[in-house]
């Protein structure tokens, strides 16, 4: 499959990500572009979008820079840090999330983007 990349702009920041191969990065690759109001939770970003999946492989612990999809909420979710939920180093979503793909760099430059900014995902 060929590599499906994404650019996040959000509060002024930019970042760039790789879809991974599963179905809820093939649900989101075709709803691109999506834009959204941001929030933020702990060193989260989420956002929500029109779109429904299942959980599917999700997961209680994250990686630093994970993008994933957050089925409860129907948000797209970028992580960057720990959360309220996180225990020691351990960064945990609000409730399992299937992951979608991972951020290139570093993740963290999305600390400076505020609560209540639009952002914009589209195909890079």
């Amino acid at each position: 499959m060929q590599e499906r990349r994404i650019k996040i702009e959000t509060g002024g920041v930019e970042v760039n990500a790789v879809l991974n191969d599963c179905d809820t990065a093939d649900l989101v690759w075709c709803a691109l572009p999506i834009t959204a109001s941001g929030s933020v939770w702990g060193d989260e970003i989420y956002f929500r979008t029109n779109l429904t999946a299942d959980e599917q492989d999700s997961v209680a612990v994250v990686e630093m820079g994970a993008v994933a999809f957050w089925p409860p909420g129907q948000a797209i979710c970028l992580f960057y840090g720990l959360t309220p939920m996180s225990t020691g180093d351990e960064i945990r979503p609000a409730s399992p999330v299937n992951v979608i793909g991972q951020i290139e760099g570093d993740p963290t430059v999305l600390k400076s983007a505020p609560s209540g900014s639009d952002v914009l995902v589209e195909k890079a």
